[in-house]
C-alpha cells in the first residue's frame, strides 16, 4: 500500500476526493446550502440582489438550482466592492488585492477563519504534489505588496509542518546561497524565474543540476499545452534541471488552487472548498471536451465570499478518475481570458498561443505582446521584441514563423532586452506582464 493510499482520510487526502461523484455532489449540495444562507444573512451586496433577483434564498438546495442566480462579475466586485464583506472590519486580519490583469485591482478582506482556510487550501496543494513534512519549501514569491500566493504557500507549509524559507521573488545568488546553505527540496516560483534560476548557475558554475531541489510548484503561469504535455516554457525547464514540475491554476478571488498530482492531468477539485461551473457564451453548462469559462461559487469563506463568480478564464473539464485514485473533475490548462481574445483581420488568437511560439525562438530574449485599437475601430498587434540580434533577416524569420503560427502577421517592435524587461516588470509588479491590452 502506497503511502498515499494509507493516508486517505487524512486531513491532507481527504476521503471525499477519492469518493463516488454521487457522495462528492451530496456534500457540495450541502455546502451551497451553507453557503447560500450565509451570504443572504450577512452580505450586503447579495441580500440586496436576492430582493432584485425576486429569489428566495432558501429555495436553492441543489447545484442545478445554483444555476437560477445570475453571474457575480468583476464590475460587480470593482463598483462594490465592500458590499461584499460578510463580517465587521474588526474581525478582519488581513487585506489583500487581485493583481488587477483585466482592470483596477479588487481588495479582498480575509478573517483569521479564511486564513485557515487557505492554508487547508495550499496543505492540500502541496499534498497533490507529494510534499510532506519532511520536506524544506523555499518560497520565491513574495509574501509582502498585497499579494496572496505568497501568504498563502507559507501557511500551508506551516500546516504541513514543513519546513520554509521565505526568500522571496528576484535575486538569484540569495537564491542560490539559500538552497546551498538550508538545503530545501521543494521550491514554489514563477516558472520563468526557474529558468533565469538555471541561466545564472551556468554563468556562475553552479553545479544546480546536484542541487537538493526536487520538484517545483509553479504558480503564475502555464506549464502545460491543451494535451497536457509540457508547453515550450516547461520543456526548456525540464531540459536544463530534471525536477519534477507542477502546475497550478488559482485567483485571489476563488481563494483556491487547482494544482495537478504527479500524473499531469489537470488540476484537481477540492469539494469542499469551492464549487466550479463550466459555461458558454450563454451562460449555459458545457460538457466534457468543449471549451467553457470557468465561474466558481467559494465554500467556507467567511470575509468575502462569492456566488457564480465570472472569471474570464476559459478551460476544459475532466471528470474521468484520475490514475491517483482521485474521483474529483479536473481542470485543464488555460487556453486563454475571454476578455483578451483577439480578433486580427478575422482570426481570433490568445496571448497564451502567442508567447508559446516566441518561446520557442531562438534569439527572443524577452517580449511583450500589445493590442490596441486601430484608426478604423479594428484590433491591431504590435509584439515588443527583446533581442541582441536583431537584423533584417531575423525580422523576416520571425514574421514567417508567427505568420505561419498564427494565421495572420502581426507588427513587431524591436527594443533593448533591458526595456522590455522594464515593460513586464513595471513599479508593484507581482508577476511578469507579457500582455498590455490598450484597447478602447
Amino acid at each position: 500500500m502506497s503511502k498515499e493510499d494509507q493516508l486517505i482520510g487524512s486531513e491532507f487526502y481527504p476521503e471525499i476526493e477519492y469518493s463516488s461523484v454521487s457522495d462528492i455532489r451530496t456534500l457540495q449540495n450541502e455546502k451551497l446550502m451553507e453557503t447560500i444562507k450565509y451570504v443572504s444573512e450577512n452580505s450586503p451586496f447579495y441580500k440586496r440582489k436576492f430582493q432584485e433577483w425576486n429569489i428566495d434564498p432558501k429555495s436553492i438546495k441543489t447545484l442545478e438550482d445554483l444555476q437560477r442566480i445570475p453571474i457575480t462579475t468583476k464590475d460587480d466586485l470593482n463598483n462594490y466592492n465592500f458590499e461584499f464583506l460578510c463580517v465587521p472590519r474588526t474581525r478582519v486580519i488581513d487585506y489583500v488585492t487581485t493583481s488587477g490583469t483585466l482592470g483596477d485591482p479588487v481588495t479582498f478582506a480575509m478573517t483569521n477563519g479564511d486564513l485557515e482556510r487557505l492554508a487547508l487550501n495550499e496543505a492540500l496543494s502541496y499534498a497533490l504534489a507529494g510534499c510532506n513534512e519532511e520536506d524544506i519549501v523555499q518560497l520565491m514569491t513574495t509574501i509582502d505588496k498585497r499579494f496572496m500566493a505568497g501568504l498563502a504557500y507559507f501557511l500551508g507549509a506551516k500546516r504541513m509542518n514543513a519546513g520554509i524559507v521565505r526568500v522571496g521573488s528576484g535575486v538569484p545568488e540569495l537564491h542560490w546561497d539559500t538552497i546551498n546553505r538550508i538545503k530545501p527540496t521543494v521550491v514554489v516560483a514563477v516558472p520563468s524565474f526557474i529558468l533565469k534560476l538555471i541561466g545564472f548557475a551556468e554563468k556562475n558554475g553552479i553545479d544546480f543540476r546536484n542541487s537538493s531541489i526536487k520538484k517545483a510548484i509553479c504558480i503564475g503561469e502555464p506549464l502545460r499545452n491543451q494535451d497536457f504535455s509540457l508547453n515550450t516554457l516547461g520543456e526548456k525547464i525540464k531540459e536544463k534541471w530534471d525536477i519534477k514540475l507542477y502546475s497550478t491554476y488559482a485567483s485571489t478571488e476563488m481563494s483556491t488552487a487547482f494544482t495537478e498530482c504527479e500524473h499531469g492531468r489537470g488540476g484537481h477539485h477540492h469539494p469542499g472548498l469551492i464549487i466550479p461551473e463550466f459555461v458558454d457564451e450563454e451562460g449555459k453548462h458545457v460538457g466534457e471536451g468543449e471549451i467553457g469559462e470557468l465561474v466558481f461559487t467559494t465554500v467556507g469563506v467567511e470575509g468575502m465570499p462569492l456566488l457564480r463568480f465570472k472569471t474570464g478564464d476559459l478551460v476544459h473539464h475532466y471528470s474521468e478518475k484520475c490514475l491517483c485514485g482521485r474521483t474529483t473533475l479536473r481542470v485543464g490548462p488555460v487556453l486563454g481570458r475571454k476578455k483578451q481574445m483577439i480578433k486580427l483581420k478575422g482570426t481570433t488568437v490568445y496571448p497564451p498561443a502567442i508567447f508559446d511560439i516566441l518561446n520557442k525562438v531562438k534569439g527572443v530574449s524577452n517580449y511583450v505582446v500589445e493590442v490596441y485599437t486601430s484608426e478604423i475601430g479594428t484590433d491591431e498587434l504590435l509584439i515588443h521584441i527583446g533581442s541582441s540580434t536583431h537584423s533584417d533577416m531575423f525580422e523576416h524569420e520571425l514574421k514567417t514563423v508567427l505568420g505561419a503560427k498564427l494565421r495572420v502577421t502581426p507588427k513587431i517592435a524591436f527594443l533593448p532586452i533591458d526595456k522590455v524587461h522594464q515593460m513586464q516588470f513595471p513599479e508593484m509588479s507581482r508577476k511578469p506582464i507579457l500582455f498590455l491590452d490598450n484597447r478602447k
